[in-house]
């Protein structure tokens, strides 16, 4: 069931009596509702189209947290063909809130990173919410290393609130884990291609997304902090999550013109969640092309570009 977001009530009122009216209809087949549901429904999409293309930044970041977003496991299933997961670090565990493995991305090999944040409330607790811990980044390290050695494309898929802050993690040494991955997808002389799905949070965004090219879709974030933690810091006042949001530039659109990412791929009016099947079509269509860039580039000449592209980072003016 599509589950609404404060700002879209009042599509939520008009699509909720198409609906009675359809229910209605099935109870007395003589009714004639054809006409009164087409006019509901176009209201309910001008409303919708008015609604997400004037999106606030704070709006975007409720769309980017939509629980029924399309999430990494779904992507990766719709994409890769022939998927073989691989799990753990050699070190210490198994961690499933990062999923790594080895598959065909429209007949091309390539290795395949992911932070999932899980669908249900079993699987969100199983996933860490997406919150990966050390050995998580640790098993990133070692899938990165195994496309180097094989000479296999790595694909990232970004959606994470940020690194698991818990007191375990800590001691098992998250901050050198979360630097060993950056590190590690600077070193590649493969084409790395992120794309940031959902939320993009602090280092534990960056550890998997220091690519070639970034994509993001339409709606997503990217940041260095939370709104919420933002606000926290700076006002001691978690209510200013909208100001912070707005103060942290952390839209596709923002981030596009920062030079941050590369690329914003398009989402369905109403956001990824309501239209998944296009949404993930329109991702695959925009990392082939992404990845297309690099056919027949050599492994020295990857690494430097990517290199190049990070170091330029925040050379620019603000506008």
């Amino acid at each position: 069931m599509l589950q609404y977001l404060d700002f879209e009530k009042s599509v939520a009122e008009l699509e909720g009596k198409a609906e009675e009216l359809r229910v209605l209809a099935k109870d007395d087949p003589d009714m004639d509702i054809g006409a009164e549901v087409s006019q509901l429904e176009e209201k309910a999409q001008k409303q919708l189209s008015d609604l997400y293309g004037k999106l606030t930044p704070w709006r975007r970041c409720q769309v980017a947290r939509h629980p029924n977003r399309p999430h990494a496991l779904e992507i990766i299933e719709a994409l890769i063909d022939d998927f073989t997961p691989l799990a753990g670090d050699r070190g210490f565990a198994e961690d499933e809130a990062v999923i790594g493995g080895l598959g065909r991305f429209r007949e091309r090999p390539v290795v395949v990173l992911g932070q999932e944040k899980g669908a249900d409330t079993h699987e969100r607790l199983r996933r860490n919410f997406g919150m990966a811990r050390p050995e998580g980044y640790r098993k990133a390290i070692r899938l990165m290393d195994l496309a180097d050695r094989f000479n296999l494309p790595v694909l990232s898929f970004v959606d994470t609130p940020g690194a698991y802050p818990g007191k375990g993690a800590e001691e098992r040494g998250q901050a050198e884990a979360i630097a060993r991955s950056t590190e590690k997808c600077l070193e590649l002389k493969v084409p790395v291609i992120a794309t940031v799905i959902g939320e993009g949070g602090s280092g534990g965004a960056i550890a998997l997304a220091t690519a070639n090219q970034v994509l993001m879709l339409e709606n997503s974030i990217y940041s260095v902090i939370s709104p919420e933690g933002c606000a926290s810091i700076l006002w001691k006042d978690a209510d200013k999550a909208r100001d912070a949001a707005a103060a942290l530039r952390l839209t596709a659109q923002d981030l596009l013109s920062l030079k941050v990412v590369d690329a914003v791929v398009a989402e369905p009016v109403g956001g990824a969640h309501r239209n998944r099947e296009l949404t993930v079509q329109s991702l695959g269509d925009a990392v082939e092309q992404a990845l297309a860039k690099y056919d027949g580039m050599d492994a020295e000449t990857i690494r430097l570009e990517r290199r190049e592209k990070f170091l330029a980072m925040g050379q620019q003016k603000l506008d």
